[in-house]
């Protein structure tokens, strides 16, 4: 859209007069003397603002601010009216204009004005702009529902998202909880305001109470600066800590005064600061246990797990795998630069039937590899690694040996990619030691 200017005024002199003003201030200006013929601009030009008066013979001011709030909702209106009839400029503001000048006009009043409408409607494009791309990307990476299970988890979010309370969201690496805890702050009446996700793991442990509450500038060797926090960032808006149960015990202390005063205490502040912000907060690890292990504060655990919901696994929801795949595919297609492939039957059988322990990320790494590989329009069993196509070795090459070798080679990269790499948690679930579990790495040939 053009940055013109639409003067609607049936007074020639002050219609005059207002246009070569926004001339010589360069604006763009167009003026016309009816409400009617405002409507034939319209509808051949964009128009960053119209000015009108509001009484005018025939339809009116009145009736072109409704004509523009419902056919043009990115064009802004500033009325014009006499002081003695403010009353009508103030109704006009409740149906949508954005300002209102008074008669006598000021031309410096005029300037001011028109400039700070501009300067608005160039952060709304912004704004609005920044919103389609994060809603395109959650297009594609967002959340499918073909499932039951999956149907079940939007039910709340729909439910909960307009509520200011703190959510506690479970499930395996890869699963999707951010989208969740996203998808909750989209819907909700704060969606202008910022959503700050913290991955609690990836922090460094003697940063973390910064990161979250802040310090004030010289709090402790090397603090040049103060830091505002998280807390205190994301006011008005959600806070996301991912792998809320890698918190540190002493920060969950000063979490859950947070939670239960609303206010932060920076460190090197003498007084608190008050905060609005909803928290939601994931974790893969069951959260109830974590506290039954003498690992996170029971009275932290009911502070955050006022609701509890729980994102299955990709396994239990087959029914969300093809709809998956063929975002994905999509995806990963316009960002190798071609046009996306389709999936043939077989391939969709076989990415129904396996097991994925690392979840949708796990899938998408595997189709992102599928579009990469593949020669025509099709993806097929060729282009997937072949224990998610399901293809055996032929049986003569396999001696019982052998095939103990391959499933346990498998297996422990299965068990690798659902811990995201992480050797000590993977021993753990395989319930060997860590140094066995290199061993049989290093023997099996697992990198």
């Amino acid at each position: 859209m053009s940055d013109q200017i639409l003067v609607v005024d049936d007074e020639a002199v002050l219609r005059a007069n207002l246009v070569r003003f926004l001339d010589r201030s360069g604006h763009a200006v167009v003026g016309v003397g009816s409400a009617e013929e405002a409507l034939e601009r319209l509808a051949s030009s964009d128009f960053a603002v119209v000015i009108t008066d509001l009484k005018m013979p025939g339809m009116g001011g009145e009736g072109l601010l409704r004509h523009v709030t419902a056919n043009h909702p990115e064009t802004l209106v500033l009325v014009i009216t006499a002081y003695a009839s403010l009353e009508s400029a103030i109704e006009a503001l409740r149906h949508g204009a954005q300002d209102y000048l008074l008669k006598p006009l000021s031309l410096d009043e005029v300037a001011r004005k028109v400039e700070r409408l501009l300067e608005v409607r160039v952060l709304e494009q912004r704004v609005a702009r920044l919103r389609r791309e994060v809603h395109q990307r959650y297009e594609v990476d967002g959340i499918v529902a073909a499932s039951a299970s999956m149907q079940s988890v939007l039910d709340v979010v729909r439910k909960a998202a307009g509520t200011r309370t703190s959510v506690l969201v479970e499930g395996e690496s890869g699963t999707g909880k951010e989208l969740v805890a996203r998808a909750l702050h989209e819907q909700s009446p704060w969606s202008d305001k910022d959503f700050i996700a913290v991955n609690l793991a990836a922090q460094p442990r003697e940063l973390v109470d910064a990161t979250l509450f802040g310090h004030e500038k010289g709090a402790f060797t090397g603090a040049a600066g103060g830091r505002e926090g998280v807390f205190r960032a994301a006011h008005g808006g959600t806070v996301f800590l991912d792998e809320l149960a890698e918190l540190p015990p002493d920060v969950q202390v000063k979490l859950l005064r947070v939670l239960e005063n609303r206010e932060v205490l920076p460190l090197g502040a003498d007084r608190a600061v008050p905060v609005d912000f909803r928290l939601v907060a994931a974790t893969n690890k069951p959260l109830k246990a974590e506290v039954d292990a003498g690992r996170f504060r029971e009275d932290l655990y009911f502070r955050v797990e006022v609701l509890r919901l729980l994102v299955p696994p990709l396994r239990d929801r087959p029914d969300d795998v093809t709809e998956l795949a063929k975002r994905l595919v999509a995806r990963h297609a316009k960002r190798q630069r071609r046009n996306p492939p389709r999936i043939n039957h077989e391939v969709l059988r076989a990415l129904r039937a396996y097991a994925w322990p690392g979840n949708v990320r796990e899938l998408s790494n595997v189709l992102e590899r599928a579009v990469l590989l593949c020669d025509g329009d099709w993806i097929e069993l060729s282009d997937l690694p072949s224990d998610v196509a399901g293809i055996a070795p032929p049986p003569d090459v396999f001696d019982l040996k052998t095939a103990l070798a391959s499933f346990e080679r498998q297996h422990i990269a299965r068990v690798l990619a659902a811990c995201e790499g992480d050797k000590n948690v993977a021993a753990e679930r395989l319930g060997v030691h860590l140094a066995t579990l290199y061993r049989h790495m290093e023997r099996l040939g697992i990198e």
